[in-house]
């Protein structure tokens, strides 16, 4: 019963924050500010935004709201709302995207490929045949990593996709989730 309350008291605290979302709202992915029309989903713990760089179509990062670099770093409450929203998120856009599956996938620390020093959750709606080989998806994974920091400069602002079409493409999710 008290788990019942608590999640009830989470989901109601959620649906208030959700409604005050707005473009004021405040976010960083590393040392990077993001721009809120990138982001499409948010809780008080967690955001989804969308990719500078996506590998395939609808290619998103969650991310905790709290500047964290190792995952072994996040508390409790920020680990179960980032997989819960990761959960949220994928099965919206798998929906959405009429795919049949989806990849989760965490870099996490500098030998595993993270290139942002921030825990991000990679989800990838997956199509048969959108890779030859279907572990390639974790090769292509790192290879982005690789090319975003050697094109990511602290003093330049971010090149690839445009803002507005970043923040279009947000806007089309973030229809996914209101109530």
């Amino acid at each position: 019963m008290l788990k019942l309350q608590v999640s009830g008291k989470a989901i109601l605290s959620t649906i208030r924050f959700r409604r005050k979302m707005s473009t004021s709202s405040s976010y960083v992915f590393g040392p990077y500010k993001i721009d809120p029309r990138e982001v499409f989903y948010a809780t008080p713990f967690s955001y989804a935004m969308v990719n500078l760089r996506p590998l395939l179509p609808a290619h998103v990062l969650v991310c905790p709201r709290r500047l964290v670099p190792r995952f072994t770093d996040l508390t409790v409450d920020e680990t179960t709302d980032l997989w819960l929203t990761a959960q949220k998120v994928g099965s919206r856009l798998e929906t959405f995207h009429n795919a049949s599956s989806l990849t989760l996938a965490i870099q996490d620390g500098p030998q595993a490929g993270q290139t942002v020093p921030h825990v991000h959750v990679h989800i990838l709606p997956r199509k048969g045949g959108d890779f030859e080989k279907n572990d390639e998806i974790y090769d292509a994974l790192d290879e982005k990593e690789k090319e975003l920091k050697q094109k990511l400069d602290l003093d330049k602002d971010r090149v690839d996709r445009c803002i507005q079409e970043m923040a279009d493409e947000a806007s089309q999710y973030r229809s996914l989730f209101d109530c």
